[in-house]
């Protein structure tokens, strides 16, 4: 959706768009092998109408693809004010899929191209989706690969790797929330970094809310039950004497399935999310956030204040951890296979939490290095590709994977023989030689194995 919308934009700017008479997506390697159940082709249509993840609600989605479908016109670069967009016929054939094409960056290809009424293109242009949202366009690697150098040149205490994270730490005497958090100042002030941070966790508490509410069978094909409402209403009625924000801490690990699955069958929805890293993994990094602030010692006499604090330092350390997976490997399935999304997201899961829990810097590392350690390996074949199965549950697994490595570093010294760098490169070279049909294309594994319907 957002190289989209950014090729949208492009195009309304360079004063072209009255003369687009046909329209053209090319899609290829994985996104064309999965984009069915990923819902790429409708973020594309979606964004080529000009709207952006981060500001499209949910409910203009269905009205947005609903409207396409039955009129078979797109509003190109109409979203915000339809008068001033181009209605262009639109049907299947203008979206060209190419999975057994992978383009040399990356397996995440796109190439968008309009033309007038001659045939002669007014505007093209070619994007890859590297994961967790982010987009590189073609020809511009270096200058984005320039750009970010030198905006890290710009950061206080800048870090690639755990070692160097590690030895920002014991020169500074810091925390890695705190390193993470003077890089951050350097470009937004105190204010605007927690009121971020806190928004983010919002729209994750908003994503779990929106998901409860609904009933039924995921859409899609596979016919999977939505679990997450029923589970919630049964835990409730554990607690239905005790105060409504109770949690009984025997339920903890049924409390984090609960919120894992609420937000991965939101994803499988179509509904909003926070890529945390990625939207295959979004369900991680909150369930293990509500697991701190719900039984971690100490919080159930928690100020709203101190619930607030720990949101900003857990998203702080998760988000240094996420950093060195962007640096030293991917966060992309297409690319690493799902230890490079559930294992990521469970590796930065278990960060936050021993961070909040008052781990060391060495602690915290070694956290993150055995929640990605005993992810090293996993494969990306998910069934119909459609990020149900085995996506969600695996969400909830992953959670408690990080729950439990976090309190295996807490018990120890922070001392540990493998090095979260080694770990990281490892899932980068196992991922290399994972074979294709184990990196999100769903030609392997579960994928063939098990009868869809």
């Amino acid at each position: 959706m957002r190289a989209a919308a950014v090729f949208a934009g492009e195009l309304k700017d360079s004063g072209a768009l009255e003369r687009v008479a046909s329209l053209r997506v090319d899609l290829y390697g994985s996104l064309a092998a999965t984009g069915r159940g990923h819902g790429t082709m409708t973020a594309v249509l979606l964004g080529l109408e000009g709207y952006h993840p981060e500001e499209i609600l949910p409910e203009e989605v269905e009205e947005r693809l609903a409207s396409i479908a039955e009129t078979g016109l797109l509003s190109l670069c109409g979203a915000v004010d339809p008068e001033s967009g181009v209605s262009l016929p639109y049907g299947e054939a203008d979206m060209i899929l190419h999975p057994l094409t992978v383009l040399p960056r990356h397996t995440n290809g796109m190439k968008f191209s309009v033309s007038d009424a001659d045939g002669d293109v007014l505007h093209e242009a070619t994007f890859f989706s590297v994961g967790g949202g982010f987009i590189v366009r073609e020809g511009e690697e270096d200058a984005a690969q320039k750009e970010l150098e030198e905006s890290k040149k710009e950061l206080p205490l800048p870090f690639r790797t755990a070692a160097e994270l590690m030895g920002r730490c014991s020169s500074k005497g810091l925390g890695i929330s705190e390193i993470m958090f003077i890089n951050e100042r350097a470009s937004r002030t105190e204010e605007e970094i927690r009121e971020g941070l806190l928004h983010i966790w919002s729209v994750m508490e908003a994503c779990v809310e929106t998901s409860l509410k609904r009933e039924g069978v995921l859409p899609g094909g596979l016919k999977v039950r939505r679990r997450a409402p029923d589970w919630h209403e049964r835990l409730l009625k554990e607690t239905k004497d005790q105060d409504p924000d109770y949690r009984d801490p025997k339920y903890w690990q049924e409390w984090v399935n609960l919120i894992a699955l609420a937000v991965n069958e939101e994803n499988a929805s179509g509904g909003r999310v926070v890529t945390a890293p990625t939207n295959g993994a979004a369900g991680i990094i909150p369930a293990v956030l509500y697991y701190a602030l719900h039984f971690a010692p100490g919080m159930d006499k928690a100020t709203q204040q101190d619930r607030d604090d720990v949101v900003v330092k857990f998203l702080l350390a998760a988000g240094a951890v996420g950093v060195l997976y962007k640096e030293q490997a991917s966060i992309s399935g297409a690319e690493v296979g799902c230890q490079g999304e559930v294992g990521s997201a469970s590796s930065m899961a278990a960060a936050g939490l021993a961070e909040v829990m008052g781990g060391s810097p060495g602690q915290v590392e070694n956290a993150a290095e055995i929640a990605m350690e005993h992810n090293l390996g996993l494969t990306c074949d998910p069934i119909g590709g459609l990020v149900q199965i085995p996506c969600i549950e695996r969400n909830a697994i992953a959670a408690a994977k990080a729950i439990n490595a976090a309190k295996m570093a807490l018990w120890g010294d922070g001392t540990h023989r493998v090095s979260l760098d080694e770990v990281i490169v490892t899932m980068r070279e196992t991922g290399k030689d994972m074979s294709s049909k184990y990196k999100e294309t769903a030609m392997g594994g579960l994928a063939v194995n098990v009868v869809e319907c």
